[in-house]
């Protein structure tokens, strides 16, 4: 009888721990609060500058960037949400770098802000903001016609924000430059002369004509003006961990596609528009470029075809690399 005993005893141990596990399974299967809080995202909300105008819609591919990029990591939820207030562009970099209620701005890169934030060097204007137009009074829309070169800008005076790079890089080549402090002040000064033409990216002047210029201002048909630049997010010094959730987050949406297709859904018609070939370029040298600037990457930067220039075409690596045609849904 003792092997039967035996046989009873294991089959009795193996019944017991199937029904242990059976037990183990199912309470894992049910729903409990502390297990769903263990797994269920994290929410964080990060804060961007507040427009300086409420007119202002640059921000609108750049917001649209930035939730695609946190998209494509997981185990948190970002909430973007508006400073209170509205602050000037040096004023914002300021408060940003002194942790002064924003996570995360966006601007024209420089040695400076380098040295002062933390850049994720993805430019998410591909480049562009480097690439101006000329926005001039809509009674003056021949006033860059006969601009063939550099000594024909400098012969005239361009409008620009007291505070932005764009001011010491056009100083820079001799351009004349009439520094203001409010971004509507600009457009209200250009429409009553007090400066000739008003350099912006491609990617902002026909909206900002539409949006700002009532019926008093036009873009400029005639001169293409290009220095090498980018914009970049930047946050905090001590933010490594965000910086590289959005860092990685743009790199892939580089791969699958996806970052160009937001960029040509925002921004394809307006470059179409702009005519760019057939434009004389004028390039400038841009002091202010970091070295670190990964001009060397061709997949982060548009290419121009073929526009006209003092040397035939543009001559800058910013420009050396173009959308890939994608199917974007």
């Amino acid at each position: 009888m003792k092997p039967l005993q035996g046989l009873h005893s294991s089959l009795s141990g193996l019944l017991k721990a199937c029904l242990m596990a059976a037990l183990l399974l199912a309470n894992l299967a049910l729903p409990s609060p502390a297990r769903a809080q263990a797994v269920a995202p994290k929410r964080v909300s990060l804060v961007y500058p507040r427009p300086e105008s409420e007119r202002d819609a640059r921000n609108s591919y750049v917001l649209d960037l930035l939730r695609l990029a946190l998209s494509k990591q997981t185990g948190t939820l970002y909430q973007l949400e508006p400073a209170a207030t509205a602050m000037t562009q040096l004023r914002v970099l300021k408060e940003l770098e002194l942790g002064h209620g924003l996570d995360i701005a966006w601007s024209m890169t420089s040695v400076a802000r380098e040295n002062a934030l933390l850049p994720i060097r993805i430019p998410i204007d591909k480049g562009l903001l480097g690439l101006r137009v000329a926005l001039v009074a809509a009674d003056r829309p021949e006033a860059l016609a006969g601009v063939r070169n550099l000594q024909g800008l400098q012969a005239l005076v361009a409008g620009q924000g007291q505070d932005w790079p764009d001011t010491q890089i056009l100083r820079n080549s001799g351009i004349s430059v009439n520094g203001v402090g409010s971004y509507e002040a600009l457009f209200r000064m250009l429409a009553l002369h007090r400066f000739d033409y008003f350099p912006r990216s491609v990617l902002e002047a026909w909206q900002e004509v539409d949006l700002l210029g009532q019926g008093q201002l036009a873009v400029d048909t005639h001169v293409l003006i290009h220095y090498p630049t980018a914009l970049y997010f930047f946050v905090r010094k001590d933010n490594q961990a965000l910086a590289d959730t959005v860092r990685q987050g743009l790199e892939q949406a580089l791969l699958d596609g996806s970052f160009d297709c937001l960029f040509e859904r925002h921004f394809g018609p307006l470059l179409r528009k702009a005519a760019l070939a057939s434009r004389m370029v004028i390039e400038l040298p841009n002091p202010l470029l970091p070295a670190a600037t990964p001009l060397e990457r061709k997949e982060l930067w548009f290419r121009q075809a073929g526009s006209r220039g003092e040397l035939g075409k543009p001559q800058k690596a910013g420009l050396s690399s173009s959308l890939v045609a994608k199917t974007c849904s």
